[in-house]
């Protein structure tokens, strides 16, 4: 049995996986985010409460993990700066694989998700912010770690649609003109203040568009063509055989199916049946992700 981890700001989520398909969702525990020894104990904690004793333990996190393991998680400060495999492994006294949560995302939609089947899959999320992870052949691109996928990141965003300006918008990661800052729920949201002089939450806007309402037209008709260049791009850079589409903005059907429609006329290969879907793993990816990579790290594969 693998325990797994989903490890967020407020709370860990946890979930016995005996097999890659068969995840156990087991309960939620706060996150004591600014001591790390208390972290330590909260995980000891549910290895101890688990049915049987795990053979490893996997770990699905926000933020990115690099190639020695040292996750940089913003909002869990005790873990910043520390190579947090080797960490966990010492305190544990069990095998870990550390993952972020958009690969695991991905990896749960390669495996029993929209991406099945598909040789490349990409995992993109559409949120809070703008990420993804790639799947090839079954295994992470970012086995070992690393930062392929961030596609929200980089100064590409197109400020010049016909005769409308965008602003000039900073990103949290400093640049300005990433698709995270303008495409993101927030993002959305900016543009929806820029074009009409309204404040609105991303959710009433995109209802508001599926109604036929003018104004949130504009600012959906905006945001379609600022994020569909750069997904076709990244999509002739890849070629996955699928895009599956998670986050807060994937819950609109009518949305995901206008961004398939965009990127499709966009990209070099002409699909006749849609590429941007919504991912169907809509319940614990992080867990069912985390899953799988324990399962190809037990079978010596990475």
């Amino acid at each position: 049995m693998i325990l797994c981890f989903d490890i967020g700001g407020t709370a860990i989520k946890t979930a016995e996986a005996v097999a890659p398909d068969q995840v156990r969702p087991t309960g939620r525990i706060p996150t004591p985010g600014r001591d790390f020894d208390a972290f330590v104990g909260a995980l000891k904690g549910a290895v101890a409460a688990a049915s049987v004793p795990p053979e490893a333990l996997a770990f699905s996190i926000a933020g990115v993990v690099d190639e020695e393991g040292r996750a940089t998680v913003a909002n869990i400060p005790c873990l910043r700066g520390r190579p947090l495999v080797r960490d966990l492994e010492a305190a544990l006294g069990l095998p870990v694989v550390l993952a972020n949560d958009a690969d695991c995302f991905a990896m749960a939609e390669a495996v029993g998700g929209a991406g099945r089947g598909h040789e490349v899959v990409f995992g993109v999320i559409l949120g809070t912010g703008v990420g993804g992870g790639i799947v090839v052949r079954g295994g992470l691109i970012n086995a070992h770690g690393g930062f392929a996928g961030e596609w929200g990141h980089g100064p590409v965003a197109a400020r010049v649609l016909g005769d409308v300006i965008l602003p000039a918008i900073p990103c949290g990661c400093e640049q300005v003109g990433c698709l995270d800052a303008v495409c993101s729920a927030r993002g959305m949201e900016r543009l929806h203040l820029h074009l009409n002089g309204q404040a609105a939450e991303a959710q009433a806007i995109v209802a508001a568009w599926e109604a036929g309402e003018p104004a949130a037209g504009r600012t959906i008709a905006a945001w379609l063509e600022v994020l569909s260049g750069p997904l076709a791009m990244v999509t002739n850079l890849l070629g996955p055989g699928i895009i599956a589409v998670g986050g807060g903005l994937s819950n609109s059907a009518a949305l995901v199916a206008a961004l398939d429609a965009g990127v499709r006329a966009r990209c070099l290969r002409r699909f006749d049946r849609p590429l941007v879907v919504p991912a169907l793993c809509r319940i614990e990816p992080g867990l069912i992700g985390a899953a799988a990579l324990g399962f190809r790290a037990m079978a010596g594969r990475p």
